[in-house]
This record gives structure tokens, C-alpha cells and sequence, in this order.
């Protein structure tokens, strides 16, 4: 905890939390395997693991295996094999959540960290720090876009009072 202290008071704010932040990913990047809670890791952790609902056991290899053994999905949360499965997004840095399995490698980024797209079909940058909001970078582009378009719009206009003055005074040389 020292060193923390330490290293926040020695150096900026950035410095300081993009080290926090380094170590918090470090350790949420853990052993469980993908799409599990961390308080579920020890109960997926045994070589036979019952399904949630208590139909059926199947082999720690079985785990993610893209094959529904669990009518539950307790056998695939990293994959959307089942129906009624459940994947856990950390989203470190922001708000972690669950979605339903069969989002997961749909080519949509549902978590902010992008971890339900794993397997690289898409790449889905990191928004968690942004509060997980997916839609910055839209928002902002929608916006500057917008503005850029009124901005040519006032150009195009002024252009076009510009020509119609050229036109008027042409006309008034002709006529003198």
C-alpha cells in the first residue's frame, strides 16, 4: 500500500492511475476461464463440475468446449453454444455485467472491454474508462460531422450571395 501512496504522491494523476489500472487488469486477467465470475472460479476450478441446475456433471476439459452438456449453459458461459447460458463481461474500469451467451462472438461489442468478441473477428477498442459508453466516439463524430456540414453550408451560402453580387455588379457595368 506504500508504494501505491508513494507512487500517486511522487507523480501526476495520469502516472499514477494508468499504474493502478495496469496492476487491476494484471490481476482480473486471471486463470478462470473465460466468461466466469471470479466468485465462481473455485466451482468451475474442480476436474467434475455439476451443472448449476444439478441435471448433470461433466470433465473440466468439456468446460467451453462449444458443445451444450448443461441445458443451464453452466458448461459454456464463454461460448454461445447454449441458449440459456450467461457470460461475464469484468469490464475493468467500469461496471462489470452479464449478457446472455449468445452474444458472445456476434460481431457486436456488448462489453466494454471487449471481451465477449474474443475471437478476433471484430476488434472492439476499450471504453471502460469512458464509463463504458460505447457510444462516445459516435457521439463525438456525429457531432463534429454536424457541425462540419452547417459549417459548409454557411460557406456554400455566402458563396452563393458572393456570385450573385458579381452578377449584379457585371450588370450594372453593361448598363453604364
Amino acid at each position: 500500500m506504500q508504494m501505491w501512496r508513494w507512487l500517486c504522491l511522487k507523480h501526476s494523476f495520469p502516472v499514477c492511475f494508468a499504474t493502478v489500472s495496469f496492476f487491476l487488469l494484471l490481476v482480473s486477467s486471471s486463470k478462470s476461464p473465460l466468461g466466469i465470475h471470479p466468485l465462481d472460479a473455485k466451482y468451475f476450478a474442480a476436474e467434475v463440475i455439476k451443472c448449476k441446475d444439478g441435471s448433470k456433471s461433466f470433465t473440466r476439459d468439456r468446460l467451453n468446449d462449444n458443445f451444450c452438456d448443461c441445458l443451464d449453459g453452466t458448461d459454456e458461459p464463454g461460448t454461445s453454444a447454449c441458449p440459456a447460458g450467461k457470460f461475464y463481461c469484468r469490464n475493468v474500469g467500469s461496471i462489470p455485467q452479464f449478457i446472455f451467451s449468445s452474444r458472445v462472438n456476434d460481431h457486436f461489442c456488448d462489453c466494454c472491454d471487449g471481451s465477449d468478441e474474443y475471437d478476433g473477428s471484430i476488434l472492439c477498442p476499450n471504453t471502460c474508462i469512458m464509463g463504458g459508453n460505447v457510444e462516445y466516439k459516435t457521439e463525438d463524430y456525429v457531432s463534429t460531422t454536424t457541425h462540419l456540414h452547417s459549417t459548409k453550408l454557411k460557406e456554400m451560402k455566402i458563396g452563393i450571395k458572393l456570385e450573385d453580387l458579381i452578377q449584379t455588379l457585371a450588370g450594372i457595368e453593361r448598363n453604364l
